[in-house]
């Protein structure tokens, strides 16, 4: 049974979560400080965290940051931080989603749900191949391992910098919309704006233009969208 950790240290909200999460059948657990997400994560058995950004003892966002360095489990804001600059970092460090105060607890066991199903999509793991890397011009690509080289120099990306580009190189010279692109990223657009894929591919060209790319691969097609010249 998949099992949810929520830090969170509003008793009623914390509440509510717990009895929405637990009436759907998905465990769940919860915690109140920043600091006990870490350890709770690395013993393992947590498929998804649903994390207050203002916590008592530090920042959500700090822990979303922690959990990255040795973690990719899913990570939902649930936050009553609703300007565009917060969601955007949040989604820059990491997280997977972005949930506004007041919500639907309804709404938010649904996002849930899409995060464990994305994490328990596809075939079961097979052993890799001795060569895992797929060329696409001066890219080369280990999707299953997350990872993506431009002239055999790997890329340091976040998670929505990797989904960017790796859906654009599934198609080389192919025009990706804005939404098409946060199809392949993001479970919902609901807290999202155009402007956050805007972000991702400006930060993706100066990794890019750090690796020696020039000139630039990504091409803007004004009011279309975006492709990669591989």
């Amino acid at each position: 049974m998949p099992r949810v950790l929520i830090a969170e240290d509003e008793a009623a909200i914390a509440d509510a979560v717990l009895y929405a999460l637990r009436s759907e059948g998905i465990e769940a657990d919860h915690c109140l400080l920043a600091r006990e997400v870490a350890p709770r994560v690395r013993a393992g058995g947590v498929d998804v965290v649903v994390l207050d950004v203002g916590l008592p003892d530090g920042s959500g966002f700090d822990v979303c940051r922690e959990l990255r360095g040795f973690s990719d489990v899913p990570v939902i804001f649930l936050t009553a931080r609703n300007d565009e600059i917060d969601r955007v970092l949040g989604l820059e460090l990491g997280a997977d989603d972005y949930v506004t105060k007041p919500f639907s607890p309804r709404e938010l066991v649904a996002r849930v749900r899409a995060r464990l199903r994305r994490a328990g999509a596809g075939p079961a793991a097979s052993v890799a191949s001795a060569d895992p890397w797929i060329t696409r011009g001066a890219f080369a690509i280990d999707r299953e391992g997350h990872r993506i080289r431009y002239r055999q120099q790997l890329l340091d990306l976040t998670r929505y910098e990797y989904a960017v580009l790796d859906a654009l190189l599934q198609r080389p010279g192919a025009i990706l919309s804005r939404a098409q692109l946060m199809d392949r990223g993001w479970d919902s657009d609901a807290d999202s704006a155009d402007r956050t894929v805007d972000t991702h591919v400006k930060t993706l060209r100066a990794k890019l233009r750090a690796a020696g790319a020039d000139p630039d691969p990504i091409r803007t097609h004004r009011g279309l969208g975006y492709a990669v010249e591989a």
